[in-house]
Order: C-alpha cells, then sequence, then structure tokens
C-alpha cells in the first residue's frame, strides 16, 4: 500500500480526480469530513445512547456522543503526530502532493468522530439482541431466504459495519449518505472484510467484521481506489486494514480504557484510592510529583492522572505506529498499537477492573436486559409489519407501525434487503425512543 492512494479524496460519484494541491486551506476535503459526520442525525442521535451505562440519569456519565467527541481529539492528535513523521519519511506526499501532517489528523479525527455511528440501542447489548432475535427468536423464520453470509450478517449484527452503512448508503433522495472522502471511509473500516468465513486467522482486522452484503460491492470500489491489499479466498471480501484505521482503533482503545474507568469512580464503582494506583502505575515514568501531592481533591487527582494516562498512550500508540510503518503498510502488522505498547500490562489490568466493577455492575445488567426485551420486541414488530407488506398482508396496525419507517414500497425488495433495512432503522433509534416505541406498543401512554 502506499500513501499517495491511501490519501484519496475521491467521494462517492465523482466523476474527475480530486488532488490536495488544488484543495482549499481554508476547508479541505477532510475537514469537511468531519463537518458532515458531526451535523448528521445520526451523529446526533449518539447523545441519548448507552457509552457505559445504560439509561443512566447520571450528568458527569459519558454517552457515545461525548465518548465520540473524546475519541476524536486524541484521533486528531494521534494524525498529526503519525503525519508529521509520514511526511519526513516520504517527502514527496508534500512536495509533490501537498499533503500536510494536519491532513493525517483530519482523516483520523472525522473517522474517529464517525467511529460508534452505527451503535444501536444499549451499547454492545444492543448488537447481540439483534443478533440473538435472528438466532434463537422469531427472526430464525428469514433463515430459508437468506444466503449463508446475509443470514450471518443478521445473526452477527455489527454496529462497525452498520456505521458504514449509515456512512455511505444512498437514503432519501441523498445520493452516496454523506459522501465522505474515501480515505476517510477507509480509516473508519477497522475490519475490512464480510461476515464470512468468520475469525478464520488471529489477524486483528478478523476480530469482527465491517462490511454487510449490501454495501460490499461499493466497499471494494473504495479498497481498489484507496489500494488496499486483499487478504483470504479471491471470492471472499476480505482487505488489508487502511493504516490509518490502527490510530482509528487506538483512539477509541485509549479514551474507553481511562474514561470508562474514571466513570467507574465517578459512580461509586470503583473505590477511588484503589483505582488511583492503578492509573499512578501507568503514569509513573510521566509523572510530576511535586504537582500531584499539590492537589487536595481527590477529584483533581484524578482529572490530573486520566490526563497524563492519556497524553502517555498517545504518545506511545504513535512510537509504535511509526517503528512498524513499514510493516503496516505492507499488511504484516496484525494487531493493535497498545497490544505492541511497554504498557500493555497495565491497560490490561484496568480493562481487567472495568469488567468486574463496571460492565458486570448489577446497574449495567439490569438495563441490558430491559434493552434485550426492548429491541426483540420491536424487531419482531417491525420485521413483521414489513414482511406483510411484500407479502401483501399489509394489517391497520402495521401501517400505524410503519408511519415513520421510509422505504419505497414500490420497489422490490428481497427479503434480507427489508431485513437489514428494519435493523438499520431500529438502530437508528436512541435508547429513550426505543423505549417509548415500546412502551406505545404495550399500550402504555
Amino acid at each position: 500500500m502506499n500513501w499517495e492512494q491511501l490519501l484519496s479524496l475521491r467521494r462517492q460519484g465523482d466523476t474527475s480526480i480530486r488532488l490536495r494541491i488544488e484543495q482549499d486551506e481554508t476547508r479541505l476535503g477532510f475537514d469537511v469530513d468531519y463537518d458532515r459526520i458531526i451535523f448528521s442525525s445520526a451523529f446526533r442521535s449518539l447523545q441519548d445512547k448507552t457509552q457505559v451505562i445504560p439509561l443512566s440519569k447520571t450528568s458527569f456519565v459519558h454517552t457515545r456522543l461525548t465518548h465520540s467527541l473524546e475519541v476524536s481529539v486524541v484521533g486528531r492528535s494521534l494524525g498529526r503526530a503519525i503525519g508529521k513523521a509520514v511526511l519526513e519519511k516520504h517527502p514527496q506526499l508534500y512536495k509533490v502532493h501537498g499533503y500536510q501532517s494536519n491532513d493525517f489528523g483530519a482523516i483520523v479525527a472525522a473517522a474517529s468522530l464517525a467511529h460508534d455511528i452505527g451503535n444501536p440501542p444499549f451499547g454492545h447489548s444492543g448488537e447481540k439482541a439483534i443478533g440473538n432475535y435472528f438466532l434463537n427468536g422469531n427472526g430464525k423464520r428469514f433463515k430459508t431466504q437468506l444466503t449463508n453470509k446475509e443470514y450471518q450478517d443478521l445473526i452477527d449484527f455489527e454496529g462497525n459495519a452498520n456505521g458504514f452503512k449509515i456512512l455511505s448508503e444512498s437514503k432519501n433522495g441523498v445520493e452516496g449518505g454523506l459522501r465522505l472522502s474515501f480515505a476517510t471511509l477507509g480509516a473508519f473500516v477497522k475490519y475490512p472484510k464480510e461476515s464470512l468465513p468468520k475469525n478464520p486467522t488471529n489477524h486483528i482486522a478478523d476480530k469482527k467484521y465491517g462490511v454487510f452484503q449490501s454495501e460490499k460491492y461499493f466497499f471494494g470500489a473504495v479498497a481498489q481506489e484507496l489500494g488496499l491489499q486483499k487478504r483470504g479466498e479471491q471470492k471472499d471480501l476480505s482487505y488489508h486494514r487502511h493504516p490509518l484505521a490502527f490510530l482509528v482503533e487506538a483512539a477509541d482503545d485509549i479514551c474507553y480504557t481511562i474514561i470508562d474507568f474514571e466513570d467507574g469512580i465517578n459512580l461509586g464503582l470503583i473505590e477511588e484510592e484503589f483505582a488511583l494506583e492503578y492509573l499512578i502505575n501507568l503514569v509513573k515514568e510521566n509523572i510530576n510529583t511535586k504537582k500531584y501531592t499539590s492537589l487536595i481533591k481527590s477529584s483533581d487527582r484524578l482529572a490530573y492522572l486520566r490526563s497524563l494516562a492519556i497524553n502517555t498512550l498517545v504518545a506511545e500508540a504513535a512510537a509504535v505506529f511509526i517503528e512498524n510503518e513499514e510493516n503496516i503498510l505492507n499488511g504484516e502488522f496484525t494487531t493493535s498499537l497498545l497490544d505492541k505498547s511497554r504498557y500493555k500490562a497495565q491497560v490490561v489490568d484496568i480493562i481487567k477492573i472495568s469488567v468486574q466493577k463496571i460492565y458486570k455492575s448489577t446497574e449495567v445488567i439490569d438495563k441490558e436486559i430491559a434493552g434485550y426485551k426492548i429491541l426483540n420486541t420491536l424487531l419482531d414488530v417491525y420485521t413483521t409489519a414489513v414482511e406483510n407488506v411484500f407479502n401483501d398482508s399489509l394489517t391497520p396496525f402495521d401501517s400505524l407501525v410503519l408511519n415513520d419507517f421510509s422505504f419505497n414500497t414500490n420497489e422490490k425488495y428481497t427479503t434480507y434487503q427489508y431485513l437489514i433495512e428494519s435493523c438499520n432503522y431500529l438502530s437508528r433509534l436512541t435508547d429513550g425512543n426505543a423505549m417509548l416505541i415500546f412502551q406505545k406498543i404495550n399500550g402504555n401512554l
């Protein structure tokens, strides 16, 4: 892979080449990507979607929106640091094509901003609830009408693939969705493969999947434009990552490791003094002991350690990337950046505590149980209603349910198409909206 292709400014529907050297420096194409994401309705809905604590009324607990904003800030810093090193190593990128270090930061910031845009209500439990409906619930009735890959998309519903769908699909007369640059789309897709074959190797790109069957041909065009390196069998959609996807992943890893941990402390789920020790172990090489001991309030100490921990991991992730840049471009780097970090052990320790004290806390589990019930009910109602549309057996109740579900009933949809559209529609709901519709369906106004 080469940076000239990887930094493509092309957008869906373009008929001519976009050159970096011809860009308006006051608002670059990569900056436009960021703007389009942040003004999109899908991004705004993240303000009422779960990050750690579902349906939490506690003001300082992060939502998907605040988490995404923080990841984009960390991603921008990582991208700029990498951009500076890459331009020094490949000066033709600047001298001939006009790329600057801020371009790398803008791409990673935009992709990081959108990284959770496809997540359904109730966090990762929402993904599992959708998958379980088609694997073990009433949705299992559709299996014989689908190909193996189509069925896998549903039983293993993936927010990453749904995010790519939201960013790129034509909807409501808007061709190409948000029409982001191919560089940003490439950086967004952490798992550039379809749902099958599932986890055939230990390669980081095989951990999950990032493209539904409905977007596989468009993603193939994106991969070709960017020069992504093919992986696996020729018949399967599978590529090596865009190098900047490693930075998006690192930004997310850094934020959820440190900030979810901080949320757990603020919620009283993790003992404060115990937690501070874990953070100190991570930053002990960089801590200013005099400054730290001068902070009287424990909240100030926590904020200082959190900031220092993020800065420490950003510098470390950037160093790992720069050291392995050639292997990354050759598709020979097979793990996450933090897994190669000197601080891997400390990060693992913090995540273990978060799993025990936060992710498995009674409050989280109780709300996830409610999320399963809510999404199972909504899926049953909506998939039945859409199924009835195409079976010419629409009921008055179905018509009411589908009032806000915009799709052209004059078009001929396959079973897969109307099912994936149903899942996509429900995925865009906020936690609160999903609960409200559930209550209406159950006759509670």
